[in-house]
């Protein structure tokens, strides 16, 4: 593939820019060796933390901070982020290795670290359609995402470091309670059949589950691609929401993403990954894959994906109560009402047919 499609920052959004001066003394202190001004830009993706790249001289870092508004602090906790990577990237090297962190909200308003850039390709939902990789190459990305995502969940995370990360005893009956309150909390609409969605998850909890290191926001986003082979995963991002719990949790998440190319209109919609092009498995293909490379069970996994459906839903209507309140004016965030109420329709469909692929 080209090697132009490395993923690139832009200018900030409007509303969301950093103190310049203060940043550059901060980093200058703490980070030994750096010469010459600091040059701000954002990455313009993503609908959770803040991203940014820093630049002073040679010297390139990826800046990490929560959304400004944000009130919901478990989800954007930067010290808690930071202590995982720091943790991580000792043992696991497709974590970034983090350099440093501070409470201190007087820099740039708000807790942040700075992070080594990985430098690669990125699939983005909406990306030119030059970038698209032709089927052979895509399937050779899928194949490079799952077993990435099954190596990941082998990481010893004790020998890392890691735990007292979380509490894998009653994961799943927390998960379920805690994200049916986070929506509660966040309801804006009414959405029945995701209210019945949580109610069928409530009353069918696995009896058994394992546990492992979980990234709980696993997609193409969020990995970094080789930029002379794309079917090389190089690094993974985005660890806000890692914890020690059930990884087919992680896989559930991971599908609700996961909009086959013959998936309704209503379904495509709400794509946030490039899932949909030609060479990607589906849904039911994800599972076999990640199954035969990881030897787990797969029975229950119509209880993971709908769980992965209903958990995307709430963090959208989340943002979509913020930008409902007035918290935020980005407009990718106005039409996340719709998307919601299609996730509903989605967690419905599942339930009622029993199976992951053509729902509709």
């Amino acid at each position: 593939m080209s090697t132009n499609w490395e993923d690139q920052s832009t200018e900030i959004r409007k509303g969301e820019e950093l103190d310049i001066a203060s940043l550059e003394a901060f980093l200058k202190k703490e980070i030994a060796d750096l010469k010459g001004d600091l040059v701000v830009e954002q990455f313009p993706s993503g609908f959770s933390n803040l991203t940014y790249l820093i630049s002073i001289g040679e010297k390139e870092m990826v800046l990490r901070r929560p959304p400004f508004g944000a009130k919901i602090k478990s989800a954007h906790d930067m010290g808690r982020e930071y202590k995982i990577l720091n943790a991580l990237s000792k043992t696991y090297p497709k974590a970034p290795k983090p350099y440093v962190y501070t409470e201190d909200e007087s820099i740039i308003g708000a807790p942040f670290y700075a992070m080594e850039r990985v430098q690669g390709v990125i699939l983005r939902p909406k990306m030119p359609k030059a970038m698209h990789p032709d089927a052979t190459t895509m399937a050779g990305i899928a194949k490079g995402l799952v077993d990435t995502f099954v190596e990941l969940h082998q990481v010893d995370y004790q020998a890392a470091g890691l735990g007292d990360l979380g509490k894998p005893e009653g994961y799943v009956e927390r998960q379920i309670t805690g994200w049916t309150k986070r929506y509660m909390k966040a309801k804006t609409d009414e959405v029945p059949m995701l209210e019945q969605a949580a109610a069928w998850l409530a009353n069918n909890l696995p009896t058994q589950s394992t546990h492992a290191l979980i990234h709980n926001d696993f997609k193409y986003d969020n990995i970094v691609l080789d930029k002379n082979d794309w079917t090389k995963v190089v690094a993974v991002l985005d660890w806000e929401m890692c914890t020690v719990g059930d990884p087919m949790m992680d896989l559930g998440t991971t599908l609700g993403y996961w909009i086959n190319h013959n998936d309704t209109d209503l379904m495509k919609m709400m794509a946030l990954s490039p899932t949909t092009l030609d060479g990607n498995p589906t849904r039911e293909e994800v599972v076999q894959m990640y199954a035969q490379k990881s030897g787990r069970d797969m029975d229950n996994i119509i209880f993971y994906y709908v769980f992965g459906v209903f958990k995307i839903a709430v963090i959208a209507q989340q943002i979509y109560y913020r930008y409902k309140k007035g918290f935020t004016q980005d407009q990718r965030f106005a039409r996340l009402g719709d998307a919601v109420q299609g996730l509903g329709v989605v967690a419905h469909q599942a339930i009622q047919k029993n199976k992951l692929d053509n729902l509709f």
